[in-house]
């Protein structure tokens, strides 16, 4: 071989290698580049993701806060009521931020709010969202329980 061909077959070679490197430093970038946008993406999705989640908590506490005679007021169970509040319960201790007259205006459950009132349920008090038990009646349109209200706070 003459010094012609070696000095092309160099440059060929120095093409070949070069290109050959050029073109695995763009992969590894183009690599880099996905690596990052993906794990930008999950970073982003997971705390869209945390935000419903974090407003859920906050409903369950609020739920498992209500005390066992409360829930008797919200299904409307007059007897276990009745009984509850034979045993000593407090009429106007709050749970979960409301009175159980509250409860009963808000569910609409007028036996249960009549036994609450007979048994001495303050209908003045407000909650700890500062609504009383007339307002959560009329927020719920629960319009027998307002009525019921409305007689016996003689409006």
């Amino acid at each position: 071989m003459d010094e012609t061909n070696l000095n092309g077959l160099g440059l060929l070679m120095y093409t070949i290698v070069y290109s050959s490197i050029k073109s695995l430093i763009m992969k590894k970038s183009i690599l880099t580049l996905s690596i990052v946008a993906i794990t930008m993406g999950s970073n982003l999705m997971a705390n869209a993701t945390t935000q419903p989640f974090s407003a859920l908590s906050s409903e369950l506490i609020i739920i498992v806060d209500i005390s066992s005679f409360c829930k008797a007021v919200i299904q409307g169970d007059v007897s276990n009521v009745k009984r509850l509040i034979d045993l000593g319960e407090d009429v106007n201790q709050k749970s979960g931020g409301m009175t159980p007259a509250m409860f009963a205006a808000r569910y609409n459950k007028v036996e249960v709010l009549s036994l609450l009132i007979k048994k001495g349920a303050d209908l003045t008090m407000k909650s700890n969202q500062g609504f009383t038990v007339k307002q959560y009646a009329e927020l719920s349109n629960a319009e027998e329980a307002v009525v019921v209200i409305e007689t016996a706070l003689g409006s």
